[in-house]
């Protein structure tokens, strides 16, 4: 099946993804701050550049896309049709690089929290806040 757009047209739309200050990402920095959490944003010191950094509880947050992180079993996470090798190598190596990322961190006596953007949608949205919540202050993982 081709695609329904020109070359042109695709690739301006898919340079309109933004990597920082999502919708989800915001739902969540909001959600946080209002419950008196604070945090630094991309701290680029740290392996991956996670989201939030919490140094006080010494865990970050990554907030991730299901389809570019290949979230396991979402219905987000579907290879689109054209090009479908590519995107298999794209999506592969990105959950490539969050492994390795991750392990990096954890090294470094840091906790991880991954939020998938499925989980921010619909009545899942205010359980995944509170459990966060929980994990980043009472030390639950």
């Amino acid at each position: 099946m081709t695609d329904v757009h020109s070359v042109q047209i695709r690739s301006y739309n898919m340079s309109r993804i933004k990597s920082k200050n999502t919708k989800p990402e915001i739902l969540v920095r909001k959600f946080l701050f209002a419950h008196g959490l604070r945090y630094k944003l991309h701290d680029n010191t740290l392996p991956g550049k996670p989201d939030l950094v919490f140094p006080r509880y010494r865990k970050v947050v990554f907030i991730n896309g299901c389809f570019w992180h290949g979230h396991k079993g979402c219905k987000y996470s579907t290879i689109p049709k054209t090009r479908t090798t590519w995107w298999l190598e794209k999506i592969t190596k990105n959950m490539e690089n969050d492994s390795k990322v991750i392990h990096s961190l954890k090294q470094l006596h840091w906790d991880v929290i991954i939020v998938w953007g499925c989980q921010l949608k619909g009545v899942t949205k205010k359980k995944t806040l509170k459990n966060l919540l929980d994990k980043i202050k009472d030390n639950i993982f």
